[in-house]
């Protein structure tokens, strides 16, 4: 997430899922700043690695939450 991503370039998913593209990691964090949300990689083992913008603390809880439903 965010600084702990070490690939140089990643493929960007936007927040609503649409594809930016390929872009190196730095223009990642920077439309990641911009737009106040955090730079999530969901596929590492991708070449390049999948990112997606998201709020990722609304993620997590969003996650717990469809795992509590499921019990």
């Amino acid at each position: 997430m965010n600084d702990q991503i070490r690939a140089r370039e990643v493929r960007l998913v936007g927040p609503e899922g649409e594809q930016v593209g390929i872009v190196p990691i730095e223009r990642a964090l920077q439309l990641a700043a911009d737009v106040d949300l955090d730079l999530v990689e969901v596929a590492p083992m991708a070449r390049p690695p999948v990112c997606k913008l998201m709020d990722f603390g609304k993620f997590k809880y969003e996650s717990a939450l469809k795992a509590r439903e499921a019990r």
